[in-house]
């Protein structure tokens, strides 16, 4: 059975002391024994500040990486030096990384197998505009974002996939459970066509689009949904909790 996996995406929010009350709190508030993975991935700045104060129930990620492990690429943060600060995981392909500043396929696949050759999990993003949606293209879509990213070069052991359907970041739209579970059963598809029955079986993926805890319980009850990916309700400790424990085995 796969273990849940709830990671609080914080995007470009929090100063230093608001962050680590955040940590503070989620660690204060965590079930005992609670039978889920949980991570925070904070901006840059305060990841550093963050692993001396992190508890060990929740894990450190970041939100983004370059390729290479150095060189004169002005502003962007190596995979190395993600986890020289204390770094478990990250997250590539965040759909405001694709559509805000352009990132392809092809340069997210050399983002995934640099973090995934030093040693970090990756939580790798896809998911389908609304425009897309409507124009019955989400299977195209996806089926694009797999296939020109993983595949037999790209192993699979310490990849989760999160399921993120645009429309419903940050908008207050959340996709239904069927919806939901329609597109993470098409994932799990293509991932054994790409790998095999057990690699499908095995990988992780994680719904991401408004979750909160009033929806988390019914969300991550669906079968092939094996956790999610919070963005506006990580930067709350209650909401995250509450997320936290809709994901907990019944």
């Amino acid at each position: 059975m796969r273990k849940k996996y709830v990671a609080g995406n914080w995007k470009m929010n929090l100063t230093l002391a608001d962050a680590k009350a955040l940590v503070q709190g989620i660690a204060a508030g965590m079930p005992a024994n609670a039978g889920v993975d949980v991570a925070v991935f904070p901006p840059f700045v305060l990841l550093h500040p963050l692993a001396a104060v992190i508890g060990g129930s929740i894990q450190l990620g970041a939100q983004n990486c370059h390729y290479e492990a150095s060189g004169a690429f002005t502003g962007e943060i190596a995979p190395q030096m993600l986890l020289d600060v204390g770094c478990k995981s990250v997250i590539i392909g965040h759909s405001e990384r694709r559509h805000i500043f352009g990132e392809t396929e092809e340069l997210l696949k050399k983002k995934v197998m640099a973090a995934l050759k030093v040693g970090l999990k990756v939580i790798y993003c896809v998911g389908e505009k609304l425009d897309e949606r409507e124009a019955g293209q989400t299977e195209a879509v996806l089926h694009r974002q797999i296939h020109k990213v993983l595949g037999a070069d790209v192993p699979l052991d310490e990849v989760t996939i999160a399921y993120e359907p645009v429309w419903a970041i940050g908008t207050g739209k959340t996709a239904s459970p069927q919806q939901a579970q329609d597109a993470h059963a098409y994932i799990r598809g293509q991932i054994g066509k790409l790998y095999n029955a057990k690699a499908a079986e095995a990988v992780r993926i994680q719904y991401g689009g408004s979750v909160k805890a009033s929806n988390a319980r019914e969300l991550l009850g669906q079968p092939d949904v094996d956790g999610a990916l919070v963005g506006g309700a990580s930067l709350k400790a209650d909401e995250f909790l509450g997320i936290i424990k809709g994901a907990q085995p019944a």
